[in-house]
């Protein structure tokens, strides 16, 4: 019995969308381990997941706006718009849109484009409840060249050869596949995996590191998702299927080298930042804005229209990049990303970029010395130094550096709070998980760090860390900069403060003795360990003197010594 020809209504691009994010999940790691081009920054996979994720989340606001709670599918059992549901433009609208204000990287806003181009043709009648094989196959098409036209100078063997060819093979599927939405799509996603084996042989970046176009990869799994979401199965891997990793006669040995293969990175590295922001903007101004970020950069691409566009470049000269935005319209949503040396090359040819580690620590430390004591214990560390606290963009920077699925933040200044905050916010958005931990004290962090085990589970190890540095009370000695009302009463410049969590408890003249004061006042309430982290202005007797009074006076507890180099206070103390 011949098959219902399946169409393309507002659940089918709700069901599509929910598959298309899980397909990219799945896919994430592998995109990510090989993206060489045009940045080899591994974040490909993580960029197209986000994008689709806020494309999905727009569709499922549309429905819930509409109180639609029926299943979700495509086919001839969901052909028309009824009370309660969306109709498909509604759907492909919301989709775009989400995916352009959410798109990441080079090859999310390709996506966003792709998925507005096939949003302007299948919401070209605002009234249809849905389109056949033939409608697809327009959308495919419009799709392929409208994001061809957002790039300033394509390239062949990327993500924009992928979609070419998946809108060639389904402009040439059989008459069969004239009014079924599923023979459509299944000869799409044929027609890209061909043409994803294909790409190593087209690009050089790619033949050299042995991998075929992370972006047309992506393309590939959202357009499985698209075969899946009308005939209900994943399509099979007999053929179609192309893996990441492919052999030397496979990438095209014995074909042009890099210098003919037009538009590929310098040999010498590109530009050093990425540039994405949203912008509000006519058309005019937005032709305008081509020819001078055309002229500041490379890896132009800017897509959108009525109004709203994203752009995306990648420059040397980060500020003129917003600027030429400000004098286009209004941007807003400004992200820029520093291509850190570690994260743009393939480490040697034939070899893809680093994958991201599973787990690390980024840490705010106030000196040289912990600097490096945290680094020995595997932290990325941003250092504070005195009067210039950091803002959140650079722990931002420090988490990419990273390189890590999930991240610890220890910000170790009670002041860092609301800034780490929102660095983790920001790194979240970018895909990675981010806990943040708010340790008080550069004590404090070492407690954590020293409980520190990557091989847990993330919530155990943020746990175990979080609450070694609660069990650490700490305090430091320094010296006051000016006249101060305190807890302790009214202090001088240049009398030396005995803080403790933070408040002054004593006031002294002579550094060792404050210090002395203080360490008795803290073990008072017990501890087992204390930690003493020198700065550079301390005087030189003062950790013997300390470790003394604490084995003379207190049983069963331990000292350890550290030094902090120019770190502002000039002792830390930490006790556990």
């Amino acid at each position: 019995m011949p098959q219902v020809p399946q169409t393309f209504d507002a659940l089918a691009v709700r069901t599509w969308c929910g598959l298309a994010l899980e397909a990219l999940g799945r896919a994430r790691a592998e995109i990510d381990a090989i993206n060489v081009y045009p940045v080899a920054d591994g974040d490909t996979g993580t960029n197209l997941y986000l994008t689709v994720e806020s494309a999905a989340t727009a569709v499922e606001a549309v429905f819930a706006g509409h109180g639609a709670m029926g299943a979700v599918g495509g086919g001839s059992d969901a052909a028309s718009a009824g009370p309660g549901r969306p109709t498909l433009a509604d759907a492909v609208q919301a989709m775009a849109h989400g995916a352009l204000i959410g798109a990441r990287g080079n090859s999310g806003t390709i996506l966003a484009q792709l998925l507005r181009g096939m949003a302007q043709v299948l919401a070209a009648d605002s009234e249809t409840a849905h389109t056949d094989g033939r409608g697809l196959r327009l959308a495919l098409r419009h799709a392929a060249e409208s994001a061809r036209e957002a790039v300033a100078h394509p390239v062949e063997g990327t993500v924009l050869t992928v979609a070419s060819a998946a809108a060639d093979a389904a402009t040439g599927a059989g008459d069969e596949a004239r009014d079924d939405c599923g023979a459509v799509a299944r000869a799409a996603y044929e027609g890209a995996c061909a043409a994803l084996a294909a790409t190593p042989g087209q690009l050089a970046v790619l033949r050299r590191a042995g991998v075929v176009d992370a972006g047309g990869r992506g393309l590939v799994a959202v357009l499985a998702a698209l075969v899946q979401t009308f005939t209900g199965e994943a399509p099979g891997t007999s053929g179609a299927v192309v893996h990441a990793r492919v052999d030397d006669d496979e990438a095209g040995a014995g074909r042009p080298d890099a210098g003919e293969c037009g538009d590929g990175p310098p040999a010498d590295g590109g530009p050093a930042f990425e540039v994405i922001y949203l912008l509000e903007a006519d058309d005019t101004a937005v032709g305008r804005l081509r020819t001078r970020l055309d002229a500041l950069g490379e890896s132009l691409v800017v897509v959108g229209g009525d109004g709203l566009w994203n752009v995306h470049v990648h420059v040397d000269d980060a500020g003129a990049a917003v600027e030429a935005g400000v004098e286009a319209g209004r941007p807003y949503r400004i992200r820029i990303t520093h291509f850190a040396a570690g994260d743009v090359h393939t480490g040697g040819a034939g070899r893809p970029p680093r994958e991201p580690a599973q787990r690390a620590v980024v840490a705010v430390v106030p000196g040289e010395g912990l600097a490096g004591l945290y680094a020995e214990a595997g932290a990325t560390t941003v250092l504070a130094r005195a009067g210039e606290p950091p803002v959140s963009g650079e722990l931002v920077d420090a988490v990419r550096r990273a390189h890590a699925r999930e991240v610890v933040l220890l910000p170790n200044d009670t002041e860092l709070r609301h800034t780490a905050a929102a660095a983790a916010e920001q790194a979240r958005t970018e895909g990675v998980r981010v806990a943040l931990i708010p340790t008080r004290s550069a004590v404090q962090g070492i407690a954590a760090l020293a409980v520190h085990e990557p091989e847990r589970r993330f919530d155990e190890d943020v746990v175990a860390m979080t609450s070694a540095a609660g069990a650490t009370r700490y305090a430091e000695v320094a010296v006051a900069e000016r006249q101060s009302w305190t807890m302790a009463g009214i202090c001088q410049a240049g009398d030396i403060l005995g803080l403790i969590e933070d408040d002054v408890a004593v006031i002294g003249s002579d550094v060792t003795e404050t210090a002395e004061i203080i360490l008795d006042r803290m073990l008072a309430a017990g501890g087992e360990m204390v930690t003493l982290v020198l700065g550079d202005e301390a005087p030189e007797s003062i950790a013997a003197h300390l470790e003394s009074r604490v084995r003379e006076s207190y049983l069963a507890v331990d000292t350890v010594v550290y030094r902090g180099g120019r770190q502002g206070p000039l002792l830390l103390i930490g006790v556990e």
